[in-house]
């Protein structure tokens, strides 16, 4: 299924932009695809490498010192029960602990490299390496979820917008992903009972079955050369855009109504005026949300540093080298976050095509009705793709 959904992100926005015109030039589809590519790498997993590094060497402390066991100990009945797959004692538990417990301070950076370690240990248990676990399905789909207690960072992004009373987001925002926890878990156990969504068991192949099963994968089926051709014969009509006088391009787009509909899809939203009136009026009433704002801000900022003086105390009273095993545990994290660099890329690259084709502007005015009778404005489409790859990269 990811197959398709990537490459119908790259077909749909390709065609689109050379229907528009937006192959070249800054806001090009190209140049967009191949900066997301740079963001992808220089600003996202190169310092999520650095963050598992700091993470990692914290986690080994705490295995060390015999926390780890501790915590896990204290939520096993709960651990147990959401995931019966994985032993009592293994490390994979621990790390989901702690990622979901950051998720729920609102420490979504911090939580990213605890993520990732919990999947690495997941997929150790895993017979079938290409298949996603049990465990692992529902352990994403809690991530993703993300029981928030604390949203500081949203807060901060309101509070910067000049949105009076920001904190008052709080209540919301627990019960919204309280809400988004619940279905996930829900989601997760009843699904994985279901017979299409049972694991299947890997097939041994011999090397002369896996070799006519490569040749007839190799080989094309008719609903393939069909869609070949209409890719081609679409690829030939806008190469006969992109060569021929402008004019015809915005002939073409007017009597085809693409272009009053583009009109449409971009045209700021009443929402969005709504939303910027809000933010004009930043003073009013914001000095009683200082005091809150301040309080939580406190709370958040205190939870990493009490994490590491319990975590430094308990490893220096068990004489643990404390210097050397948190060094140990940091190798791991550069290694991890190269792994995810490929992946992170490609899904980049194609949503930046997919983005700035203009594909997701239509996108966003053909579902704008059903998404403001849910009461989800129309303009956090974006936020909400790129959300579930990169927390940093919908902000």
């Amino acid at each position: 299924m990811l197959n398709y959904i990537w490459a119908g992100l790259f077909l749909i926005g390709l065609l689109v932009a050379g229907v528009l015109g937006r192959y070249d030039g800054d806001q090009g589809v190209i140049t967009q695809a191949l900066s997301m590519a740079k963001v992808a790498v220089m600003d996202i997993a190169l310092p999520l490498a650095g963050m598992m590094m700091f993470w990692l060497g914290i986690m080994r402390l705490m295995e060390r010192a015999g926390l780890l066991a501790l915590l896990a100990r204290a939520l096993h009945p709960i651990m147990r029960r959401l995931f019966p797959q994985v032993p009592r004692d293994h490390p994979a538990l621990s790390a989901m602990i702690m990622n979901l417990a950051a998720n729920m301070l609102g420490l979504g950076n911090s939580a990213t490299p605890l993520g990732l370690k919990a999947m690495e240990h997941l997929q150790e248990l895993n017979p079938h390496k290409r298949t996603a676990t049990n465990a692992m399905v529902t352990f994403l789909a809690l991530n993703t979820a993300a029981f928030t207690l604390v949203p500081m960072t949203a807060i901060n992004y309101l509070a910067a917008a000049g949105v009076p009373n920001a904190y008052r987001v709080i209540v919301p925002t627990i019960l919204a992903t309280a809400c988004t926890t619940l279905t996930a878990i829900l989601m997760a156990k009843g699904l994985e009972r279901l017979a299409r969504f049972r694991i299947r068991p890997e097939e041994e192949k011999s090397e002369e079955g896996s070799g006519k099963e490569s040749e007839g994968k190799s080989g094309m089926l008719g609903r393939g050369k069909i869609l070949l051709g209409v890719l081609l014969a679409s690829f030939a009509g806008i190469t006969v855009l992109e060569l021929a006088d402008p004019s015809l391009r915005q002939s073409v787009l007017d009597r085809t109504g693409i272009s009053s509909l583009m009109q449409a899809a971009e045209r700021p939203s009443v929402a969005g005026a709504s939303t910027a009136d809000a933010a004009s009026v930043s003073g009013l009433d914001a000095a009683s949300g200082i005091d809150w704002k301040a309080k939580l801000n406190s709370l958040s900022a205190l939870a990493i540093p009490l994490l590491l003086v319990i975590t430094l105390g308990v490893a220096l009273a068990r004489r643990v080298k404390v210097y050397e095993e948190f060094v140990d545990g940091a190798k791991e994290g550069f290694s991890v976050a190269t792994r995810i660099m490929p992946f992170l890329v490609a899904m980049f690259a194609a949503l930046a095509v997919f983005r700035y084709s203009g594909a997701l502007k239509l996108l966003e005015f053909a579902l704008g009705p059903a998404l403001r009778a849910l009461g989800f404005p129309p303009e956090l489409l974006p936020m909400a793709l790129m959300r579930p790859l990169s927390g940093s990269g919908s902000l």
